[in-house]
């Protein structure tokens, strides 16, 4: 399909998530997304044709690989050097842990010594570099060519040499072997060459060393299956996720809508039921409660009894409105007092004083009386 073209909808929208899932950070596109964006689709398919899986432009892709491939070379130069190197830092370890061992022979003692000096004049060679680039004296006033004095006869460089490559084939094989066991444990090879009942046994290990490279890549490359399953799988429940919370939002905004149309209509009738259900049921507690006062009362009292109590009753509420006509012709004949106001208390007050005279003078009549008869 070429980019200026426009596919149908449901075409575009399943090319899009095809480049959106490989090629372009993922995006939810819908069919109502390209309705209204037509010329955004065609910008998607457009950029899907000049960058790669990763987002790369092909051009960077392409110098992207060549310099990783210029990588892997080098690196593959580094590790054999390196493996080498610590190859033979191990042989001088294990040389020095057997030292107090009386087995050793006379030649595995040159064989050591004559490994570790070259190593030794070597490296200080190394270090000391091109004396026509050197702009600061020597260490210690040394030159390349004081170093070189050092070196071991070339007979006994040539023996160690020839000897030197079998010892490193010798422990490349058991590193080999030791890899083989840590990745099948279950196999036979892991035991020792002494216990292993057949003849054969080296060479199937040998074997297996061989095809182990090819295992491991092929492993590797499930696991890169894997992971990239894993991120599709990942973009897809991304997807998911986001059509889930769409999914509950529409079932909240139905939730909420019945409640509005259904609950709350119902809800004032159902309030008035209730209320009226209540009214109801407290006339009927006090109805009860009236009854239970009433038969208490025709248990307590006899028709007499009430009769009684009925008079009583009667003779106490006409002594009352008795007091109560007595109490308002006070009141009224008070009202008319008031009404003189200053002059009405000062009567009252000369009144009081002369009833207490009169009072007083008529005790001591009596007195005076009482004490002539």
């Amino acid at each position: 399909m070429a980019s200026g073209d426009f596919c149908s909808p449901g075409e575009g929208m399943e090319i899009l998530q095809q480049v959106c899932s490989k090629q372009l950070p993922p995006c939810n596109l819908s069919e109502k997304d390209l309705l209204q964006n037509p010329y955004f689709g065609k910008l998607l398919l457009s950029l899907s044709q000049h960058v790669d899986e990763s987002g790369l432009s092909l051009t960077l892709a392409k110098e992207q690989a060549q310099a990783w491939k210029e990588v892997r070379l080098h690196k593959t130069t580094w590790l054999r050097s390196e493996i080498l190197q610590r190859i033979i830092q191990e042989l001088l370890v294990d040389y020095y842990v057997k030292t107090q061992d009386t087995n050793l022979t006379s030649e595995d003692k040159k064989f050591h010594e004559t490994l570790e000096q070259r190593l030794l004049v070597t490296e200080l060679t190394r270090l000391l570099g091109p004396s026509q680039e050197r702009e600061i004296p020597p260490l210690l006033g040394l030159e390349k060519a004081d170093l070189l004095e050092l070196m071991p006869p070339s007979e006994d460089f040539v023996w160690m040499r020839a000897r030197l490559q079998l010892e490193v084939e010798e422990q490349l094989k058991k590193k080999c072997f030791t890899l083989l066991c840590y990745h099948d444990p279950n196999s036979g090879e892991c035991y020792p060459l002494s216990l292993c009942p057949d003849a054969d046994s080296e060479t199937l290990k040998a074997a297996k060393v061989w095809k182990l490279a090819e295992v491991l890549v092929g492993e590797k490359q499930q696991c890169q299956d894997a992971k990239s399953q894993q991120k599709e799988q990942m973009v897809l429940l991304e997807k998911k996720s986001a059509t889930y919370s769409q999914v509950l939002l529409r079932c909240l905004t139905l939730l909420q809508r019945l409640l509005q149309e259904h609950r709350l209509k119902t809800q004032s009738e159902l309030d008035r039921i209730n209320a009226q259900y209540l009214e109801i049921k407290c006339s009927a507690m006090i109805l009860k409660l009236r009854m239970e006062e009433l038969k208490i009362l025709s248990d307590t009292y006899t028709a007499e009894k009430v009769e009684i109590h009925r008079l009583i009753r009667d003779r106490l509420e006409g002594a009352i409105r008795l007091q109560e006509q007595d109490m308002e012709k006070s009141r009224q004949v008070l009202n008319t007092y008031e009404v003189l106001g200053e002059e009405f208390d000062r009567l009252v007050k000369e009144y009081t004083q002369l009833k207490q005279a009169t009072e007083n003078k008529r005790w001591a009549l009596q007195e005076f009386n009482k004490a002539y008869h």
